[in-house]
């Protein structure tokens, strides 16, 4: 089962244009799936069936994991039994017809214009990682960026001059994004001072492709963008968000702007038009709390 997995896994590997976390995902469900089946002695592809994979279902319902989780997790087990059944690994794919539990879809949380302008504002401007943090902001609010889609920036995919950033999307997929004034200025400020400072503190050998620098002159991660979207959304008051958040805030507002759906699905990168439409959603729960609020009918 194990060797099963491992293969399916450089199979994903070598023939799809994954990223690195999406693989290792892979490897870590299908390694507690082989742990839990070779625990009930099964250990080879061809002992499953489907009251097998019920159970293990059962299993993970009593771990505690969310429906999202468990369907991914379920998942990635009936993508190995159909990658098993064209390699004459088994005869037939029993994960094929497995229910899953149904996902909630939750409206996105989104900012008010507002919010998101002034959470841009709060970097200080006086030292080198508030210049940076400000251009952090502004990107994310401004273009709609995912975070991965930041931190994976280079320089050199960045023209100020035409207002404009070159972004790598999910599935390896490249698009063009416009860069507002405000972003454009806070980008400025960073390329011809505080990014210098990093990459003159650097302890490693510093990454000079990289557009977003760390203290040691390596490439931002996307860990330290969430923690720097939490520092400043943390004070004041304010309630939590995510740089996911800002980029959920980025496509309401612009529907709510007027802005053509297809177009915002370009701008988003986003594959399916029905993922783009989740903001129509939100800008009529908008209207409709507007409505509330304002109507003496209402």
């Amino acid at each position: 089962m194990a060797g099963a997995a491992a293969s399916f896994v450089r199979a994903q590997r070598a023939g799809r244009d994954l990223s690195p976390h999406t693989i290792a995902a892979y490897a870590s469900d299908l390694q507690q799936f082989s742990t839990w089946a070779s625990r009930g002695g099964i250990d080879s592809l061809g002992d499953l069936d489907r009251k097998v994979l019920r159970r293990y279902l059962g299993y993970l319902g009593q771990r505690g994991y969310a429906r999202r989780t468990l369907a991914r997790k379920v998942s990635v087990v009936r993508s190995m039994l159909r990658w098993a059944m064209h390699q004459g690994l088994v005869a037939v794919n029993v994960a094929e017809e497995l229910a899953v539990p149904r996902l909630d879809k939750p409206l996105p949380r989104v900012l008010r214009a507002d919010e998101a302008s002034a959470l841009c504002e709060l970097p200080p401007d006086d030292d080198p990682a508030g210049i940076r943090d400000r251009a952090i902001l502004e990107l994310l609010y401004g273009s709609g960026l995912r975070v991965a889609e930041l931190c994976g920036l280079d320089v050199t995919e960045l023209d100020l001059e035409a207002g404009s950033v070159v972004v790598m999307g999910k599935g390896r997929k490249e698009r063009k994004v416009p860069v507002g004034e405000p972003a454009q200025e806070a980008l400025r400020r960073y390329l011809l001072g505080s990014r210098g400072s990093f990459l003159a503190l650097a302890v490693h050998p510093p990454e000079p492709r990289a557009l977003l620098l760390n203290a040691r002159g390596g490439r931002l991660g996307t860990r330290s963008v969430r923690a720097i979207v939490t520092k400043y959304q943390a004070g004041g008051g304010r309630r939590p968000v995510s740089p996911h958040s800002l980029r959920h805030s980025y496509a309401t507002h612009l529907l709510d702007g007027g802005a053509d759906l297809r177009a915002v699905q370009e701008l988003l990168g986003h594959e399916s038009l029905a993922t783009t439409q989740i903001y129509t959603h939100v800008s009529t729960e908008r209207l409709r709390a507007v409505y509330d609020q304002s109507h003496p009918r209402a």
